[in-house]
């Protein structure tokens, strides 16, 4: 394991449990957090501030022996938004880390290679056709990783991401407690799940890899349908709560409406015309081969047991009732 590692994005859902977890294991953690950022630093880490400018991040990640990018836009009103995060911060956090010869475990999305059915699930080779202009963007992120001459990368692509402290799911926890979830799109659309817990694993193992160039999906070997996911969310929640289907014309006009709405309050909502095009997809599901032979890891924790986890800690936490 690397001595020094420095993570951008250490405040967010997966930083908090990726730098928790190297901590615990006696390395160096530099958390690379917003100047303007308020939330609080992770535990045991030493915080540097600094803006995605190369410039500032050379220094940050002076004498790291490997830097993991999270920081990242996943949701945002504006498409500029997008770009100017996840590919132009992702071109400032290259440039810095080759400077500093740091390899670099670039967290991207399988979002940004596209949908597939579980019959036909992708491959790393396959070409990309990202849906949104947040897939895009995280292909863009890519693009700019592997065009910076003398870096040493990994590229990692985690499926939908879950567990303790995901903001995410939560809605759809909340309205299991209230007896009613809404099934989107085709029931029998096929998704590949991994719990926070997994993409540490993967990432930790990346760190120390001795292969370098690799884009690797990260998942559980086992996708799950769309009806599936609500029906262990409504068993972790352990209250009755219905299944409505969407007919497809009341999603689209659902889904138009609160475009109207996200530009009136300049804040992003769970469901948009851009998050309806994916729940209408096939699925998003990937192969995840090269994960278990590239590094070793076969994500471990299946979608209800991590689901229990997720509800246990919403509760602990006061998040959900």
């Amino acid at each position: 394991m690397s001595r020094r590692v420095a993570v951008t994005g250490a405040t967010g859902f997966i930083g908090r449990h990726l730098t928790a977890h190297l901590v615990a294991r006696g390395i160096d953690v530099r958390a690379i957090v917003r100047p303007d950022s308020p939330h609080a630093a992770p535990a045991g880490t030493t915080v540097v501030r600094a803006p995605l400018v190369a410039s500032a991040l050379e220094e940050a990640f002076s004498g790291a022996d490997a830097v993991v990018h999270l920081a990242g836009v996943v949701r945002a009103v504006g498409d500029d938004v997008y770009a100017a995060v996840n590919v132009e911060g992702t071109r400032a956090v290259a440039e810095a880390a080759r400077a500093v010869a740091a390899r670099l475990i670039h967290i991207s999305s399988l979002a940004a290679a596209g949908p597939a059915s579980a019959a036909a699930p992708r491959s790393e080779s396959d070409p990309p056709h990202p849906l949104t202009p947040y897939g895009k963007s995280k292909l863009g992120g890519e693009q700019v990783v592997t065009s910076v001459t003398g870096l040493r990368w990994t590229i990692l692509r985690p499926a939908a991401v879950y567990g303790p402290g995901d903001r995410a799911m939560l809605p759809l926890f909340r309205l299991a407690t209230r007896g009613i979830l809404p099934l989107i799109g085709p029931s029998n659309a096929a998704y590949t799940f991994v719990h926070v817990g997994d993409v540490v694993r993967a990432i930790d193992a990346a760190i120390d890899a001795r292969s370098a160039g690799d884009i690797v999906f990260v998942g559980h070997p086992r996708p799950v349908t769309a009806r599936e996911i609500l029906e262990e969310i409504r068993a972790a929640v352990g209250r009755p709560a219905l299944l409505v289907r969407v007919p497809a014309p009341l999603g689209r006009m659902a889904a138009a409406a609160l475009d109207v709405v996200e530009r009136m309050i300049g804040r992003p909502l769970p469901l948009n015309r851009r998050r309806y095009s994916e729940l209408l997809a096939e699925g998003f599901v990937c192969r995840v081969d090269r994960l278990r032979d590239q590094l070793g890891i076969v994500a471990a924790i299946d979608l209800r047991e991590g689901l229990a986890q997720t509800v246990a800690w919403y509760r602990r936490e006061g998040w959900l009732k």
